[in-house]
């Protein structure tokens, strides 16, 4: 185990400095950061030189992705073109979205898999066919419609809950934001369990299993549940880093100031320290997540060895 972790790590390497790299091309050619900064009037030549020397956009584009990728291991993220440090925008945003991720991936956890097993189990009954009907509506009404409808029923008709979300918002506050957030993922999530259970339900270990006379909660628990998880697992291991990344239009709906916010706002005045700053510690946590999801195989599945 411990040397499939290294050879995983090394292997994580250049991926991050590929993946960092090519967002840092993408950033740097999307237009001139600096002609945002003057507003509607172009930068006169003087102001405009002497912006580049001070973020370091007159250097070449290698040494530029050189510079940052040096500063970043010693945490140092750059400056955002108001003066601002990223790490500071980061201290805010991160945390936040952390909280929203968790709340989603809870939901796609709990309700998603419950779902899941119940279906697959009793495959082609009116349970059934319902929850594969509502899961289809779920994967086809588009995510904003979804928000603004919930938003709108719960917090300006019935005054459930705010309409808006505080920016320290607690777990119980970002419930219905992280429901949102979760919508799609925890429809797919529950097909995909139906799926590999129905499947797995007529595989010879568990009829074997059936046959020796184990209750059938154990069964269903320590032999069907835990093999058909894997793609489960590979599914919401690669979903965290999505809903990281991807809650733009969830922040915006509900006046979150996470990470998407910082990133709706980096990409609309072209600031390429901010975007590239929190889209490299999202490549990380892509990394990371698959790292585990890997490792839980083997929990999941005694069969599994790394060598």
């Amino acid at each position: 185990m411990g040397r499939y972790v290294a050879r995983r790590l090394l292997q994580m390497v250049p991926v991050f400095f590929g993946a960092t790299l090519l967002i840092f091309l993408m950033v740097n050619v999307m237009g001139d950061p600096v002609a945002g900064l003057c507003g509607e009037r172009a930068c006169d030549p003087a102001t405009a030189a002497q912006l580049k020397r001070e973020f370091g956009l007159d250097k070449p584009l290698w040494q530029q992705y050189a510079t940052y990728m040096g500063n970043v291991f010693t945490g140092d993220f750059g400056t955002a073109f108001n003066g601002q440090k990223v790490t500071d925008l980061m201290a805010t945003a991160f945390p936040v979205t952390v909280r929203l991720t968790i709340v989603a991936i809870l939901f796609e956890i709990v309700v998603g898999i419950t779902l899941g097993v119940v279906t697959g189990l009793r495959r082609g009954r009116p349970a059934d066919t319902t929850v594969l009907v509502l899961t289809l509506v779920v994967i086809s009404v588009p995510i904003f419609v979804t928000g603004l409808l919930l938003q709108l029923l719960l917090g300006v008709r019935w005054g459930w809950i705010r309409p808006s979300v505080p920016p320290e918002a607690t777990f119980t506050q970002l419930l219905v934001p992280g429901l949102v957030l979760a919508s799609v993922s925890l429809a797919y999530v529950t097909r995909l369990t139906r799926t590999s259970i129905a499947e797995n339900l007529r595989s010879d270990y568990v009829r074997t299993a059936v046959a020796k006379g184990l209750p059938r909660r154990r069964v269903v628990t320590r032999h069907l549940l835990r093999n058909s998880l894997i793609p489960v697992v590979t599914f919401i291991g690669t979903d965290i880093g999505a809903l990281m990344g991807g809650a733009i239009l969830t922040e915006r709906i509900f006046n979150i100031h996470g990470v998407g916010y910082q990133l709706y706002q980096g990409i609309l005045r072209q600031n390429a320290q901010t975007v590239v700053g929190f889209v490299t510690v999202l490549v990380l946590v892509f990394l990371i997540a698959n790292l585990l999801v890997d490792l839980l195989y083997a929990v999941l599945d005694p069969r599994i060895r790394y060598a």
